[in-house]
């Protein structure tokens, strides 16, 4: 098979699991609206840890992969041009399994947080009574940390495909598995805040990850990614101090606090 016939069936195997685990989404969110799991319910939307983090992960591939797809498409053109002949190539896919493990990880603590925010709600009812202007502390907050300088930083090693590649390389193995974590604490150190967002708007709420899925992929993407992000947190301000005067302006559509 020819290299460019690899690369793309690479990304096409990228893009299809990553539309079907929107489908899978989809349909989730369909079954828990039918079941009457919506607003009221607890962080975890009544979902044990194994189920709460196989939707995590899932929820990863399909909002992460389109916006990562040129960084998975750089290490493995890299990794073919590096290892011709006799030296063998490492699979690109334990590049992005690395990649996943650091989102999984992320994961187990965005469950024990909802976990957390949940038992306080229940011992402390002005939790629940201000959960809206929760959430429009918590938009005021994300939108801060996407002015920040960590937020450039990390935004722009996620940027810059080849330059990541060829900066961070490690031949073997093992070092796919360490350049695919560091792909994904960079990535993370971009985005966590934006994911943090998906508990006061729903953590089903498919139109929300849509629109953080739009976010995402316009600051790796576009060429001025880093205006995008303070564009977007300037937006997000705005929204939070919104949503602090006026609770009604969010609708809770999912998970409570």
């Amino acid at each position: 098979m020819s290299l460019q016939r690899e690369y793309r069936l690479f990304l096409a195997l990228l893009l299809i699991l990553a539309a079907a685990s929107w489908a899978m989404l989809i349909c989730q969110s369909g079954m828990m609206k039918s079941m009457g799991i919506g607003l009221g319910m607890r962080g975890t939307m009544g979902m044990g840890a194994a189920l709460f983090l196989a939707i995590w992960v899932v929820m990863m591939i399909a909002m992460m992969f389109p916006a990562t797809a040129t960084m998975n498409l750089a290490f493995a053109r890299v990794q073919r041009e590096r290892h011709t002949g006799w030296r063998a190539s490492v699979s690109p896919w334990i590049f992005v399994g690395a990649y996943l493990l650091v989102w999984a990880l992320f994961g187990v603590f965005a469950y024990l947080g909802a976990l957390a925010a949940s038992g306080l709600a229940g011992q402390i009812p002005w939790i629940m009574m201000n959960a809206a202007r929760i959430g429009g502390g918590i938009l005021v907050l994300t939108g801060l940390y996407q002015l920040t300088p960590l937020k450039r930083v990390c935004l722009a090693k996620c940027c810059t495909p080849l330059n990541f590649i060829h900066g961070r390389w490690h031949d073997g193995y093992m070092g796919a598995f360490r350049m695919g974590l560091e792909h994904g604490i960079f990535c993370l150190g971009s985005n966590w805040l934006l994911f943090v967002l998906l508990f006061p708007l729903g953590i089903m709420n498919v139109a929300a990850m849509a629109g953080l899925t739009v976010v995402i992929f316009a600051e790796k993407m576009f060429p001025r990614g880093e205006r995008i992000a303070q564009g977007v947190g300037l937006a997000l301000i705005l929204s939070g101090i919104l949503v602090i005067v006026v609770p009604t302006a969010l609708l809770l559509n999912g998970t409570g606090m």
